[in-house]
Parts: structure tokens; C-alpha cells; sequence
């Protein structure tokens, strides 16, 4: 979009660029470096000039508003201020990484040209009619991350771009959205987080909720509203009285409040099955203290954590202690759950420098020095990062399964282990012996035989827990076993085996042939050249079958889910037609599809949609649309992964059918409370059941009803009926397994 620029939109980029402007003072060492901020906003508003978002609003903005959120919510310096003006430039405008280069130096083209390969690899515009495009993705987000190993900047910055694209969404049509929006939630969120950006990582979880889960959002937002009317005066007094103690005790600190995320209600709603209600610590009260010279900053932090629940009772089930062991972002604080008038607060307690790394994650442990953007020291995060590039470096993992393993990765907790000279080493949550020997060293791995946890001898498939100390029993005629394979957690330790496996065995063909035909027996099929040729296509072997038997052989295709490989492209039987129409398509291939043959969709089984859901579509084989909730986390991963095969779509509104949906319910056992449960649905509401399954044990029940409605509409009601029962406590929506 463009058109020439008028003096109010002149106007209002100078206004925007004001703002910038002073925020980017604090953060330039010299003029010298203020008068480079200034000379990347004159380029980039020449480069940009006339042309407009989707909004109607002058492009320049954007890079305006992703170079503050540079500056302003990651704290970021000069060079990433001019890169963040410039990261459209190159891709978007007639000027090249080289012009770049010539006026503001090397170091900038760099950041700019990485974030344009970025921008370039994530614009599937130009890559949907390719044969390879299920795959296209993951290579993107795969050179995203290989980026972390060049300048972490470009990561931070594109997090920046990210963030700023989410807050001005609504403007995109609707695949556009679920695409960003998957992707988001898919790989920028847990980036964000493993990268310590809490502030960013929560709006864009916010931002994801808002369309995906509209209704639920609005419901928790409201309830959050509800909530300070009614408690946010006693928070006032407690941070009152928590702002007298420390004054009491000479302690210099500022202390914040704040609301949990709907975002983060909705998911512990969601994960622990429980209402609003029960969301005991949605407030948060987070205590910034400076520290003196001496004790120690964790000493100090104890102290304080003891003075205030000296005063106010504790859940110790809530207490979490980051200052001991950082959390593989380098986030430093305790955690203490307290009550106070009848509710549950959580106080947050940090020093400045602690806070620092909170506010702005892995930039905060980074420094300029002499031109070059190091890191500071040995910390969790470089370790993790060892970990990303020894999955890059895997040159087995095919892009798919390269993405899987990082979104592990990114996903996964933290646990510290220790050696026996009590030096402690970061796992992933789930990890076992045999992983720790391979985080050691890759030989100490391959030659284990057994472990010492605790001083206890165990087995190498034992599961580690947070404090275990770990001694590695090894043998020089001890070699690598394929069945490791199956309980190796971590990433590295999966990749030294099958690289060991590979040198030692000839044999890893005829084994995975072997494999494969007991397994295809076991299901009364031959292994004949259609199935291999499915196998192939599902699998994107290049090599052949050999390549095939190789990679079941040594572990790296697993069978368990040969039945999935089986009904890949096989045409659904007993498919409805369900009560959709189709929208938008985002790629030519798909639109011809649709103008040229009849469409069929059916509803996933996987989230089970009824009308009034958010939806969106995914092409299957065959001219079939399956329909998932878009909330729904096998449809993020698919649209992350495949975005080449959604289609949007819409509920049709003169289609009336019935859809499957469950209810979980429990509350206090009585005489009576299941028959008028039943008759609630069946003679007030008409409601057909297919399936009740309830279970009592020390008066109390919980249990669901499979049933079926018209819409969510319908849901509500039967909620709304169940909760005003006498007896019951909980009455939610939940997946059907």
C-alpha cells in the first residue's frame, strides 16, 4: 500500500521518532553513537517514504515502534536501535546489505542481514507452491536459531519485530493471522521465555488468547476487573505494610504490584481443571531491594523472605528458590506464597541486578566491549545453547524433527545435578543417568555401565531429581546399546549414540528391515512397495528404502507410530459433511483446489469443535478439510509447521447438527445427585448422552458427561444448569481423550 505521504502523517513520524529519540539517549555512550540512531531513522524514513501497513498508517512506524521495544523492554543498545530502524530495508526496499554497509558499518549490516534472512525465510508467500514446503517451515525457524550463535541480537531484535507485528494483528486477514499467531505460540513464545523476555512472553500469550479463545478471554478479563474492585484495596494495605517493614528495617527497596496474565489463568484453569474460583494466587507483589556489601545478595534475600513469613503464614508447597539455582535464563529470585485477609498473594523477591535480568533476560547479561557483544561468563544460558547447536549440527534430523527437538528444548524445565566434586550441571526436567554421563562427556557416555545417585547404585535409565549428586560407573569394553534410545532425554545424548551406532554397526539395514516386517506381520500386512513408498513420503527419506531399514535400525524412525505412517493419505471413511464454509485460503494451490473440486471437511478428533468455537481449517489428502479448535495445541503445531495447508473457515449459520462434548464435574458425594444430573439434561434441556462415567471415594466425586449439543451456547447452558445443583463444585468443559 502507498500514496503520498501528508503533512499530518509527516507530523506524527516525527512525533513517534521523538519518543524514541529520548529514550535512546540513555542508552548511547557519546554523541558519536547518538548522531548513528539519527542517521538510521533519516535512512529508513527516506527508504520508506509513501508507503503504508495495512493499517494506512506510514511503514516507518513499524521499525520506529520495534526499535523502543528494542530499547525500552529489552535494553538494548546503540547498534541494535539503528538495526532495528533498518531490519526492513534491505528486504523491502531497493537498497542492499552492501548500502547497509557502506554507511553504517560492518557490525550493523550484520544484525540487518540476519534479520532480513529472517523476515525473508518466515515470508511463505514465496514458498508455498514448492513440493517441500511441509518442511519449509521448520528450515526457517531452523535458521533462526542458528542466528543465536552469531549475534543473539538478531534474535532479541526479531523478538522486537515479533512482538510489534502481534500488537497491530487485527489488521491482517484472517491466515495471515493464524499463521502468526501459531507460529507465535509455537516457537517466539518459548524463545521468549528461554531467553528470560517474561514481559513480552506474557502479551504475546495475551494477544494468542484474544483470538483463539475470545470468549474465554473476555469471561477471565472481566473476572480479573472483578477482582481488584473487590481485593485490590487489601493489596494496597498490604503493600503498605510490606513498605513499613521495610523502612522498619532500614532496607532500601520499591515494591510493585501486579495481576497474573489471563493468559496464565486460563492455562492453570485448563491444566488443573478447575474454575476461576479456585485461582487462589492471581495476585502477585514483587519486592526490588538494594543490597549492601556484605552478606551476600542470596543471604540477604533469605533474610528478607524470613522477616515476612515470620508475619504472615506461608504455603510452603509455593515456595520456589531461584536464587540457589538460577533458572537456565539466568532468572535469580525467591518465590513466597502468603496469606493475607483470606487470600493467597505472591511475593516476588529480587535485588536490582536481579530484577535487571527479570526485566530484560539474556540482554541484561550481555556487555559492549571494544565493538564486540560478548557474554558474560559461563552461565546457564551458554549452556543451553551448546545444546541448541549440537541439535543443529545433527545432520541426520530432518527439518520436522530438528523443530520437534527444539520446541522440546525451549519447553522443557530445568534440573541441577551435581558431580562427585560437587560441581553442578543443568538437565533438562526427565533426564536420567546416562544422560548426565553423555552432558559430561561424550566418551564417559559411551562407556557407562551404571551410575552411583546419592551414593546408591542405580541402573543408567534412572530418572535424576533436582540436588542428585551423580557418579558414572564406566568400562573401557562397555559400547553403546540401541535400546538407550528409548529412555535418553536429552537431545546431544540422542545424537552421540546414534553417531557411535552408525560407526559400529553394518548391520543397521538388515535390522531395520527386520524390524519393520515383524511389525507390518503383527498387523497382517506385506511389506510391499506401496507401503514403502508411504513410508518414504512420511519420513522424506531421500536416500531409498536402504535409508529407510538404516534409520529404523539404529532408533532414528520410530515404529510405535507405524499406524499413523499406515492411514497417512488413505481417504476417510464415513467423513459428514459438517456445517462449515470456507473463507479464505492462503496459498494459489489451495484456492485452485477449492474451485475445482468438492471439499469435505470433518470435525478433528483431537479437539472435538462445536459452533461458536474459534476454528480454523487444515487440507488433508484427498480434498479433505479437518477442523480444529485453533486453540487447540495439535493445531498450533501443524499451522506452525504446515502453515502451506490451513484454510479458514467459518461455522455456517443454517446448518444444525449435534456435536460430541464433554463436561467434567465433581463436588460432595449425596442420595440423588446423579439422577438429577441426568434428568437436567434429558428432560429441562433435551439434551442427548452418549457417555456418563463418575466415581466416588470418601464422599467425594468427580468424573464427565459425553454428550451432544448444538453449540457452544448450548455448553454454556448445561454448565450454568450443573453449577446451580446442590453438590456440585466444579463443572468444566474438557477434552475428550
Amino acid at each position: 500500500m502507498s500514496s503520498t505521504f501528508t503533512a499530518a502523517d509527516e507530523q506524527l513520524i516525527r512525533h513517534e521518532f521523538e519518543k524514541l529519540r529520548l529514550v535512546s539517549l540513555k542508552r548511547c555512550a557519546d554523541q558519536e553513537q547518538y548522531n548513528l540512531v539519527l542517521k538510521a531513522f533519516e535512512f529508513a524514513n527516506e527508504a520508506h517514504r509513501n508507503v503504508r501497513r495495512r493499517s494506512g498508517e506510514p511503514y516507518i512506524l513499524h521499525p520506529i515502534a520495534v526499535a523502543r521495544i528494542v530499547v525500552q523492554e529489552i535494553g538494548l543498545g546503540c547498534k541494535s536501535i539503528c538495526a532495528a530502524l533498518l531490519h526492513d530495508v534491505v528486504e523491502d526496499t531497493e537498497y542492499t546489505a552492501d548500502d547497509i554497509r557502506q554507511v553504517f558499518g560492518d557490525k550493523i549490516a550484520m544484525l540487518v542481514d540476519g534479520l532480513t534472512k529472517i523476515k525473508s525465510a518466515l515470508d511463505n508467500d514465496n514458498l508455498r507452491e514448492e513440493p517441500s514446503s511441509r518442511s519449509m517451515q521448520a528450515e526457517n525457524f531452523k535458521r533462526i536459531l542458528l542466528t543465536l550463535n552469531d549475534d543473539a541480537r538478531i534474535v532479541l531484535i526479531k523478538l522486537a519485530d515479533r512482538l510489534h507485528n502481534i500488537r497491530t494483528i487485527g489488521f491482517m486477514p484472517e491466515y495471515k493471522r493464524i499463521k502468526i499467531l501459531s507460529e507465535t505460540m509455537y516457537i517466539f513464545i518459548p524463545l521468549a521465555h528461554r531467553l528470560g523476555l517474561y514481559n513480552i512472553k506474557s502479551e504475546m500469550e495475551d494477544v494468542w488468547m484474544q483470538y483463539n479463545e475470545p470468549l474465554e478471554y473476555s469471561k477471565i478479563d472481566a473476572e480479573l476487573v472483578s477482582t481488584m474492585e473487590t481485593r485490590g484495596e487489601n493489596i494496597e494495605r498490604f503493600v503498605a505494610e510490606l513498605e513499613e517493614m521495610m523502612r522498619e528495617n532500614g532496607i532500601q527497596a520499591r515494591i510493585v504490584k501486579r495481576l497474573k496474565s489471563p493468559y496464565s489463568i486460563w492455562r492453570k484453569m485448563q491444566v488443573k481443571h478447575i474454575p476461576f474460583e479456585q485461582i487462589y494466587d492471581t495476585y502477585a507483589v514483587r519486592i526490588v531491594f538494594v543490597p549492601d556489601k556484605q552478606p551476600s545478595e542470596a543471604d540477604q534475600c533469605w533474610s528478607l523472605a524470613r522477616m515476612i513469613t515470620r508475619r504472615y503464614p506461608c504455603n510452603e508447597n509455593r515456595n520456589r528458590n531461584w536464587v540457589d539455582t538460577p533458572k537456565v535464563n539466568g532468572y535469580e529470585a525467591l518465590h513466597r506464597t502468603v496469606m493475607y485477609m483470606g487470600m493467597w498473594i505472591e511475593v516476588q523477591i529480587r535485588t536490582e541486578r536481579m530484577n535487571a535480568i527479570a526485566e530484560r533476560g539474556v540482554a541484561a547479561h550481555w556487555a559492549y566491549k571494544q565493538g564486540v557483544f560478548i557474554n558474560e561468563g559461563e552461565n546457564g544460558l551458554n549452556r543451553w545453547l551448546k545444546h541448541v547447536q549440537e541439535i543443529l549440527e545433527n545432520p541426520d534430523a530432518n527439518a520436522l524433527q530438528f523443530l520437534d527437538d527444539i520446541h522440546k528444548e525451549l519447553l522443557s524445565s530445568e534440573i541441577y545435578v551435581f558431580t562427585p566434586t560437587g560441581e553442578a550441571r543443568s538437565l533438562p526436567k526427565g533426564a536420567t543417568a546416562l544422560d548426565f554421563a553423555f552432558d559430561i562427556h561424550t566418551q564417559i557416555g559411551c562407556h557407562a555401565i551404571a551410575a552411583k545417585v546419592n551414593m546408591k547404585l542405580v541402573n543408567l535409565s534412572t530418572v535424576l531429581a533436582n540436588g542428585d549428586q551423580v557418579e558414572i560407573i564406566t568400562s573401557e569394553s562397555a559400547k553403546v546399546k540401541r535400546e538407550w534410545l528409548a529412555f535418553l532425554k536429552t537431545m546431544s545424548a540422542r545424537n552421540a549414540v546414534i553417531g557411535a551406532l552408525k560407526d559400529m554397526g553394518k548391520d543397521n539395514v538388515s535390522h531395520g528391515m527386520n524390524m519393520l516386517r515383524d511389525e507390518l506381520g503383527k498387523r497382517g500386512i506385506q511389506m510391499q512397495t506401496r507401503v514403502l513408498r508411504k513410508m518414504i513420503d512420511y519420513y522424506k527419506i531421500t536416500g531409498g528404502k536402504d535409508e529407510l531399514y538404516n534409520k529404523i535400525g539404529i532408533g532414528l524412525i520410530d515404529l510405535a507410530e507405524l499406524d499413523t505412517v499406515l492411514k497417512t493419505n488413505a481417504r476417510q471413511r464415513n467423513v459428514q459433511m459438517w456445517g462449515f464454509k470456507l473463507m479464505e485460503a492462503n496459498s494459489r494451490r489451495i484456492k485452485s483446489l477449492i474451485d475445482e473440486s468438492t471439499v469435505v471437511f470433518r470435525a478433528s478428533e483431537c479437539c472435538h469443535p462445536i459452533p461458536g468455537d474459534k476454528v480454523g481449517g487444515v487440507l488433508d489428502g484427498n480434498n479433505t478439510v479437518t477442523i480444529h479448535k485453533t486453540s487447540c495445541p495439535e493445531y498450533t503445531n501443524i499451522a506452525a509447521t504446515n502453515g502451506d495447508k490451513l484454510v479458514a473457515v467459518r461455522w455456517s449459520k443454517h446448518f444444525m447438527m449435534s456435536y460430541l462434548a464433554r463436561i467434567s464435574i465433581s463436588g460432595i458425594d449425596r442420595m440423588g445427585i446423579l439422577n438429577e444430573v441426568t434428568n437436567e439434561l434429558s428432560n429441562k434441556l433435551g439434551i442427548n448422552l452418549r457417555k456418563i462415567s463418575i466415581e466416588a471415594h470418601d464422599e467425594i466425586f468427580e468424573g464427565y458427561i459425553d454428550l451432544y449439543v448444538h453449540d457452544r451456547a448450548d455448553l454454556d447452558n448445561i454448565i450454568a444448569a450443573f453449577s446451580r445443583i446442590n453438590g456440585i463444585e466444579k463443572v468444566t468443559r474438557s477434552d475428550i481423550e
